[in-house]
Formats: structure tokens, sequence, C-alpha cells
């Protein structure tokens, strides 16, 4: 499995509230954010892990140099600001095609339990080919502006929703399991200006792509620096 770290966001909330280090810096549980991925990740039989960090983050650049050497695969680093999330996974493109075949993509921030993650990887790794993405999707809400999910009685994704319909039971938990399809809409998508990754997301069930959702029952994103202390409490539960 390939896999993708978007980390190019300006953690500025975190910064307002008194937060240091960069974003993908901050500890969870005693590891910063985004070697906790590295290491979930290479759990998951990674084979190649893509990672965009922004120009100023030169301290987040140095770790991620000083740390490619000592793993099993190739860390593949992007240093570009962009200004949108889809900007990033736009960028990263360039090398996670090269790769071919299936690829997870998350932010930096997002918080799961590696119990969750890992069943689901093997799972979209055993998915049939027709099935073009499978999308972890939780019925915990702990975003500001959370992405609801709409699906049928087999879990295929219909809709993406800024608000929910009366039976809307799921929202977006922040992780995207794709295949090499998603990578001719992604570029559709920047050709015509758009700009969110959940207009991406409607734009590729729009385009007929076979996407299923995968339920993980909790989700969480380090947004401010009251974050810190619920995901390591959630992991620690």
């Amino acid at each position: 499995m390939h896999y993708g770290i978007i980390a190019a966001g300006e953690g500025s909330r975190l910064v307002q509230e008194g937060v240091a280090l960069p974003k993908p810096l901050v500890n969870i549980q005693g590891t910063p954010m985004i070697k906790r991925l590295i290491d979930i990740f290479l759990q998951g039989d990674a084979e190649s892990i893509s990672i965009i960090v922004n120009e100023q983050m030169t301290q987040v650049r140095e770790y991620l140099e000083a740390l490619a050497p000592t793993l099993p695969v190739p860390l593949r680093l992007i240093v570009k600001s962009t200004p949108s999330s889809m900007h990033s996974f736009f960028e990263l493109s360039s090398l996670m095609k090269q790769s071919g075949g299936k690829f997870i993509l998350t932010t930096v921030d997002t918080i799961f339990r590696p119990d969750e993650f890992l069943p689901y990887v093997k799972a979209f790794a055993d998915a049939p080919a027709e099935v073009q993405g499978l999308m972890p999707m939780t019925s915990f809400i702990d975003d500001e502006k959370p992405l609801y999910i709409e699906v049928d009685a087999h879990d295929r994704i219909t809709a993406f929703l800024d608000a929910p319909l009366p039976d809307t039971r799921y929202v977006s938990g922040g992780i995207y399991g794709l295949t090499t399809p998603a990578f001719d809409v992604l570029e559709e998508c920047m050709s015509r200006g758009v700009s969110r990754m959940r207009n991406f997301q409607r734009a590729l069930v729009e385009a007929g792509l076979y996407l299923k959702g995968y339920a993980f029952k909790k989700i969480v994103d380090v947004d401010h620096a009251a974050d810190i202390p619920t995901a390591e409490e959630f992991l620690n539960s």
C-alpha cells in the first residue's frame, strides 16, 4: 500500500493558543503526530510514504529528512506552500501516481486507533477491482464543519453533503483510500478551479467512481490546543 500525508497547513489556531511546535511535531502520547502516522503506515505494509510540508516548516522538513534514512521504505518529501489541502494533494499526486495501484491519503492531524485503521487497510487491499475507493466514515462528529456521507444499503457512497439528511448517520473521517482513476478526477477539478477536498469527493461520485464507506467507531482531528488531551484520552481509552 502507498500512503500520503498532507502536512502543509500553517496550524495557525494552535499557534494562537500557545502551542509552540509546528502541528506535525506536536506530541500525541509522546510521539510527534507525523511520526505516529508513519509508524502506523509501516504496520500497514507501506511500500512508500509521500509527504508535503509548507516552505515555512523548516523544523518539520529537517525532522523528516533526518528520519527518512532510518525507514525501511522510501519517504518522498515535497516542500511547497499551497493554498488548500486539495492543492497539496495535487502536488503529492505527482509522486503517488507513479506508484500505481491503491493509495491511502490523510491529513497530519487526523487521529485514529491503529486497531481500527489496520483492518481498514486490509479491507481496502482485499477489495475487488470494481471498488475504486474505500473511504473511512464515522458516526462520531468532532468537526467544526463536518462532511456528511450518504450510503446505500451496500455502503456504496451516493453523496457527500454539507448538511445531513434525516437518515444520515456518518461523516467523513478525513482519510481517503483511492485508486488511480481518482487522479483523473483530481486533475479535472484543478482545471475547473475546484479548491476544496469535499468538492473533489463530490466530483468522484459525479464521475461514477465506485466508492464504498468503511465505518470507524471514532476519528478525531487536532485543530485546537484542547484537542491534544482529547486525542490522548481517546487513544488511551
